[in-house]
């Protein structure tokens, strides 16, 4: 295996033994062949469209929801996996045989590549992972590629899940497949990785279209972080059309509901207020589950990454079931939505209502909600804070957490940040400093959460409208300054898409990622001022100067 696509890899350098997630060298090299049979899909589809053919929107789903199962901490079933390559490959000869009379048979091996023997699947993919293109830096950029296709994908899957599919994010996730097999020079491949960061854009409006469509707004909301006497079902990830059939099937059953990690941004929504056994949110980030799982005593529900592995102390593995994209050795899995219908939770229920209600881990409250229609309903309340002085900058510290002990340099710079500065956040990088008293400007919370790690889409629209309402040409003209935590492919996605959006200066942590060469970073640096984090006084220094 080598596998350098998430924050943690080993040494900074790339996981060759086990992945620091717990991923195994054989589960790895399945998820490269996935990738591979995913690439085949794109060399023929984008063939076919280069000659004016369509092709079908399933498969472009397929390769969506194929890419998302890849992102770190989501799938670790072999068994899962080899049904995902399998099917990769009834989608590229169906999508061949509609096609293959206008592309012809000279095609790259991704395309023409079969194997129905799940024992030959090891052997090929040694052959076709990341080091299987040996020049540093095209191997970087088609990685950065991939691997921010990966965060499109994740969203893409998510809005469609809603009913909002967009065109030009499905072609593109075939146009860019492609070009990871195609000898392209520096420059077409740094366009590509620009142009995703386009698509992510799209992407991201798009699932913000779905989901304020099906839920509204989120708004300005008081998230309850304790617990009730009555047994629980914890649902972690990010899916909340998962979030509201679930809750629709537990109204009433005496069970409650609690939000978990990146979930706990349905708090804010509207439609999901109207639950009155939606508790709140229970234990923090992702890499708290094994601690939190096991003391809510009730079943978990994962709808999306992350899932970690379980340790041997945990009792908990009987009461997780997973769903979606997500698959965990030995963990029921909750089937898909059959002909528009939901999906059926009922083994779920029925377990809560066997088990002790939750131990209470914390108590309190936690406010969020400031996604962009919040905010900019408050939008007169800021800009009069901004021009009397009595906000100086917004600092935004978006993105994931993770385990590593550096991190503790986001909790860090928080707590010492000048009492005039507002910190706009959105992702799970907001549990390092989401629970502490930073007090507020005006009546305006100095931690503005928009929500979970797509809102940062929120982000960019509140900068945007704020560049308008000071009449600047140029975002990078506001008090804004932006510290970003990333782990896996979805800050990537974000992050490409900033730099579509022109913003520079950004500062990236804990460490900057693995698979971008040095050239690429000098790229980066030189075009966008890309920068690493390094300590909580010096950066504070520095961002409050506009530097």
């Amino acid at each position: 295996m080598f596998c350098f696509q998430c924050q943690e890899t080993a040494k900074n350098q790339g996981c060759t033994i086990k992945g620091m997630c717990g991923k195994e060298n054989d589960t790895a090299n399945l998820q490269d062949l996935l990738i591979y049979n995913l690439k085949g899909i794109g060399v023929i589809a984008a063939a076919a469209r280069a000659t004016g053919a369509a092709t079908p929107k399933e498969a472009a789903l397929f390769v969506a929801q194929a890419l998302f199962t890849t992102i770190t901490n989501a799938n670790f079933d072999n068994e899962k996996l080899n049904a995902w390559i399998l099917q990769a490959q009834k989608v590229k000869k169906a999508l061949y045989n509609s096609v293959g009379d206008k592309v012809g048979t000279d095609l790259h091996d991704s395309a023409t590549w079969y194997s129905d023997d799940t024992s030959s699947f090891g052997a090929k993919a040694e052959s076709v992972g990341v080091l299987a293109t040996e020049n540093e830096d095209v191997r970087s950029l088609r990685e950065l590629l991939i691997i921010g296709l990966k965060g499109i994908a994740a969203y893409a899957d998510h809005a469609s899940v809603l009913g909002v599919e967009k065109d030009e994010i499905y072609d593109f996730m075939f146009e860019a497949l492609a070009s990871t097999t195609q000898d392209l020079s520096v420059d077409e491949m740094v366009a590509m990785v620009l142009k995703a960061g386009e698509v992510a854009v799209t992407t991201m409006a798009a699932l913000d279209e779905a989901n304020t469509t099906a839920y509204g707004h989120p708004e300005l909301s008081e998230v309850n972080l304790g617990v009730s006497t009555n047994p629980g079902i914890l649902i972690s990830g990010h899916d909340l059309k998962d979030m509201e059939e679930l809750l629709k099937q537990t109204e009433g059953s005496g069970v409650d509901v609690y939000t978990h990690g990146e979930m706990l941004p349905a708090n804010y929504y509207p439609a999901f207020k109207k639950f009155a056994h939606l508790k709140g949110n229970y234990g923090g980030s992702w890499w708290h589950q094994n601690e939190d799982f096991e003391s809510f005593n009730g079943p978990i529900l994962m709808t999306t990454n992350c899932i970690v592995p379980m340790k041997k102390k945990n009792t908990y593995k009987e009461k997780v079931f997973t769903t979606g994209v997500v698959g965990y050795p030995g963990v029921e899995h909750i089937a898909d939505r059959v002909n528009g219908g939901a999906k059926d939770f009922s083994k779920i229920v029925e377990l809560a209502k066997t088990c002790s209600a939750p131990v209470e881990i914390e108590t309190g409250k936690i406010v969020g909600g400031f996604a962009h229609n919040q905010v900019l309903a408050l939008a007169d309340k800021v800009v009069d804070a901004v021009k009397s002085g009595a906000i100086k900058r917004f600092i935004v510290m978006a993105g994931c957490d993770g385990r590593q002990k550096g991190r503790n340099y986001f909790t860090e710079v928080a707590e010492k940040l000048p009492k005039d500065t507002i910190i706009l956040t959105a992702g799970c990088a907001k549990y390092r400093y989401n629970k502490l008293d930073l007090g507020d400007i005006g009546g305006i919370p100095r931690v503005l959460d928009a929500g979970q790690c797509n809102d940062c889409y929120s982000l960019v629209v509140i900068a945007l409208k704020l560049k308008e309402v000071f009449e600047l040409e140029d975002i990078n003209d506001l008090p804004i300054s932006f510290d970003i935590g990333w782990y896996e492919q979805k800050a990537v996605a974000v992050l490409l898409a900033l730099l579509h959006l022109g913003v520079k200066g950004i500062r990236l942590g804990p460490t900057l990622p693995a698979f971008v060469s040095p050239t690429v970073l000098n790229v980066l640096v030189e075009n966008f001022d890309i920068k690493p984090t390094t300590d909580a006084d010096t950066d504070i220094e520095a961002m409050m100067q506009g530097k």
